[in-house]
C-alpha cells in the first residue's frame, strides 16, 4: 500500500492513490494476461489463480464455470454503500467510533449501544470485520426481498424450485437512530416466508435477534402441515429450513449467528482477491433473472462478474457455542473496501471443505437503469445473487435476488416499521402466513 485507503474513502475520493498499480489493475496484477471484460475460463485461470477463493478456482477447471472481469471499483463511497448507511457511519466515526466492552459486546466510546452504520469502516482486527457483518446483515433499516430458489443436484437436475420472501428490521443500530418500541435488548426481527412450491407454501419462520452477541436467537416457526407455531432449538441453526437445500441460517450474510457464538477468530491473511463487488445485478432482464452455464447440464452457476478488489481480509472462526455443530470452522473472504463478504466457506469436522456461500452484492445498476430508496434519488444497495456450493455432494443451491415472486411478493426497502412491524415480525404474523 501507498496510503491507508479509509481517509480517502471517508472524503469520497479515488482509493487509487492509496494503491500500487498491481493493486487495482488486474492488467498489472497479471502481466498483461488478463484485462477488465475477458472471460476467465479453465484456459486462463491459472493466470489469477492466486486469485481465487478455493471453491471459484476448482468450480473453473473442474466445472466449467466462467467469470466475466469487471474494473476495480475506485469510487468506494458512491458505489459500494448506500448513502443512509454510509452517512450512519460518517455521524458514528464523528462521534468517536466504537469498542467493544468487558463483554465482548459493540459500544460506542461513550459506553452506548452503538448508533447505526458500519462501526469499524476501517477494520484492523479479525473481529472488527466480523462485527461489520454481523450488525447490518442488509445495511438499511427494513428489507423485504423477492427471492427465487433453485436447488441443482450432482448430475445437473432440478429437484426443488422455492419462492419466498426474506425480510429483516433493525430495532436499534439503524440508520436514522431509533430504537423500536424501547425494546433496548434487541437488535433486529428476521422473518422467511415461503410462497411457492405448494408442498412448502405458508412454511415461515421468525428470528428475534438479541444486541448481546452472546445470546441465541430466539426462532419460531409455522409449518403448515401441523398447523401451529413452535419453537425450535438452537441447533436448527445447522439444518436445511426446506429440503435439498445447502444452505443453513449460521450462513447468512456470512454472520447468521451472534458474533460471541462463535469464537477463536483469527485473520488467516489479507491479500488481493477476485470479489463480486458489482455489476451482477439485472435489471433490464424479465424479472432480474441472470444466465445459466456449467456443470453437467449447462445451468449449474450464474453468469457473474468480479472485480480485483485490492484488499481481502480472510477471517477464520469456529463455532465454539455450539458443541454439537457439524461444522469445524469458516473463512471468510471480506472486502476492505467496504467490509462485505464474497466468499463464506463452511468446513465439517475434519476441516475438509463443505460449502461456500458465495454471494455477489452491488449497487442496483444495469447500464443506464439505476433503482433508487423511495424518494430519493440515492441507489440502492443490495446482494443480488448466492450461490451456495457443497463440494462434497456436487449439490448447488442458487438463490435469485428477483423482481416478484409467486404471492405477490415484491422487493422493499426502508418500509417506515410502524407499517409493517405488526403484520410481518411477530409470532401471530408468522401464523397468519400459513393461513393464505
Amino acid at each position: 500500500m501507498l496510503c491507508s485507503s479509509w481517509p480517502l474513502i471517508a472524503q469520497g475520493a479515488s482509493i487509487k492513490k492509496a494503491y500500487p498499480d498491481e493493486l487495482i489493475s488486474i492488467e498489472m496484477q497479471t502481466k498483461g494476461k488478463v484485462k477488465v471484460g475477458d472471460i476467465i475460463s479453465k484456459d486462463n485461470v491459472q493466470y489469477v489463480k492466486h486469485l481465487c477463493d478455493p471453491f471459484l478456482y476448482r468450480q473453473i477447471t473442474e466445472q466449467g464455470r466462467k467469470i466475466k472481469i469487471r474494473a476495480t471499483t475506485l469510487d468506494v463511497t458512491e458505489k459500494m454503500y448506500s448513502r443512509p448507511f454510509w452517512e450512519a457511519t460518517m455521524r458514528g466515526q464523528a462521534a468517536g467510533g466504537a469498542k467493544f466492552d468487558a463483554d465482548g459486546n459493540l459500544i460506542t466510546v461513550g459506553g452506548k449501544k452503538w448508533t447505526g452504520g458500519s462501526p469499524f469502516p476501517d477494520p484492523k482486527t479479525a473481529l472488527e470485520a466480523t462485527i461489520n457483518l454481523t450488525l447490518a446483515w442488509g445495511r438499511a433499516d427494513m428489507t423485504q426481498y423477492a427471492v427465487r430458489e433453485t436447488e441443482i443436484n450432482a448430475a445437473g437436475d432440478i429437484d426443488y424450485r422455492y419462492d419466498f420472501s426474506w425480510m429483516e428490521l433493525m430495532v436499534q443500530s439503524r440508520t436514522d437512530g431509533q430504537v423500536l418500541r424501547n425494546q433496548n435488548d434487541l437488535l433486529r426481527q428476521q422473518v422467511v416466508w415461503f410462497t411457492s412450491t405448494e408442498d412448502v407454501a405458508g412454511t415461515s419462520f421468525l428470528s428475534t435477534w438479541y444486541y448481546d452477541q452472546r445470546k441465541m436467537p430466539d426462532l419460531y416457526g409455522y409449518l403448515p402441515q401441523f398447523r401451529r407455531v413452535r419453537q425450535f432449538p438452537a441447533n436448527q441453526r445447522f439444518e436445511p429450513l426446506v429440503p435439498g437445500a445447502t444452505w443453513f441460517l449460521t450462513d447468512a450474510w456470512a454472520a447468521g449467528d451472534p458474533m460471541l457464538t462463535w469464537g477463536d477468530y483469527k485473520v488467516v491473511e489479507i491479500r488481493p482477491a477476485l470479489m463480486a463487488a458489482g455489476g451482477n445485478w439485472k435489471g433490464k432482464r424479465p424479472n432480474w433473472e441472470k444466465g445459466r452455464h456449467g456443470g453437467p447440464k449447462g445451468n449449474t452457476f450464474f453468469d457473474t462478474e468480479f472485480e480485483l478488489a485490492p484488499e481481502v481480509m480472510v477471517v477464520e472462526a469456529k463455532p465454539t457455542g455450539f458443541p454439537r455443530a457439524p461444522a469445524g470452522f469458516k473463512r471468510m473472504w471480506i472486502d476492505l473496501r467496504n467490509s462485505m463478504y464474497c466468499a463464506d466457506i463452511r468446513y465439517d469436522r475434519n476441516g475438509k471443505e463443505w460449502v461456500n456461500f458465495e454471494t455477489g452484492s452491488g449497487q442496483l445498476t444495469d447500464g443506464d437503469l439505476t433503482l433508487y430508496y423511495e424518494g430519493t434519488k440515492d441507489p440502492i444497495w443490495s446482494w443480488n445473487y448466492v450461490l451456495s456450493a457443497d463440494i462434497q455432494t456436487g449439490r448447488m443451491t442458487q438463490i435469485e435476488h428477483a423482481e416478484k415472486v409467486a404471492g405477490g411478493i415484491k422487493n422493499r426497502w426502508n418500509v417506515p416499521a410502524e407499517e409493517v412491524y405488526d403484520k410481518y415480525f411477530t409470532q401471530k404474523a408468522v401464523a397468519s402466513f400459513g393461513k393464505i
